[in-house]
């Protein structure tokens, strides 16, 4: 029977340390994070709705006749999305305002924009703490108006244990509140965790570059797990021996 100088065998490592047969070529833990990387761009690589302009224009520049019509039309998707985007992030800090202004800053401007209105009483750390990360926030969201006002100036009597309170506005109305931060965590809070809120009432959306590095944070993880499984699976498989 002829031996199979493929397999991993005492004799064939002896043959192999010889010079007899050829070494059994190793495949390392960096050539299979080559080979994901390889497969994922193969994958991606006619993913137009990811590629930004000059991606597309280089792209422009490689390929067929056939492609060009759609790549062109990616291109174009892609500038109108950067024009809009650039109309769309003209605020991106939190503007102080008194009770008569309320009616034109939040319920009208709300018709056009989100609103997110902080009503808050300054001495409260609790408020304190929320109006940094709000500032964050509305830095990190610009195409969402953000306003703060005192509690009690702009509903009279509001007590300052429901403080601090969100009141989302969206279509002249009232979509989402919040009152207090205990559904935030606290004094643990994060300004992630305020996105998350107004996120989930709408109020925010993330924006593409944002969106972008996420997938490839995930594209990272499932490389990563990838590599992980292949390794534990080389392990069990050492162990058998």
């Amino acid at each position: 029977m002829a031996n199979n100088h493929d397999e991993d065998t005492e004799w064939n490592d002896i043959l192999r340390a010889k010079g007899i047969i050829p070494k059994k070529e190793e495949i390392t833990e960096a050539d299979i994070v080559d080979m994901i990387d390889d497969a994922i761009a193969k994958r991606d690589a006619k993913n137009y709705e990811q590629k930004t302009v000059d991606e597309l224009d280089e792209l422009l520049d490689e390929d067929n006749e056939e492609d060009e019509r759609m790549l062109m039309e990616y291109r174009q998707q892609r500038l109108n999305a950067i024009k809009q985007e650039m109309s769309e992030d003209k605020f991106g800090e939190i503007q102080h305002i008194y009770k008569t202004d309320f009616v034109r800053e939040v319920s009208d401007a709300s018709k056009e924009v989100w609103v997110v209105a902080y009503l808050y009483k300054e001495y409260l750390p609790i408020c304190k703490l929320m109006g940094a990360h709000l500032a964050t926030v509305a830095a990190r969201n610009k195409s969402t108006k953000f306003v703060k006002i005192i509690g009690d100036q702009c509903i009279p009597n509001y007590p300052d244990r429901n403080l601090p309170t969100l009141l989302i506005y969206g279509d002249g109305d009232v979509k989402g509140q919040l009152v207090g931060a205990a559904q935030l965590g606290g004094l643990n809070m994060k300004p992630e965790d305020i996105e998350a809120y107004l996120r989930r009432v709408g109020a925010i959306k993330i924006p593409e570059s944002r969106a972008s590095k996420s997938e490839e944070v995930k594209k990272s993880s499932i490389r990563s797990s990838a590599v992980a499984a292949l390794s534990d699976d080389d392990e069990y498989e050492s162990d058998d021996y």
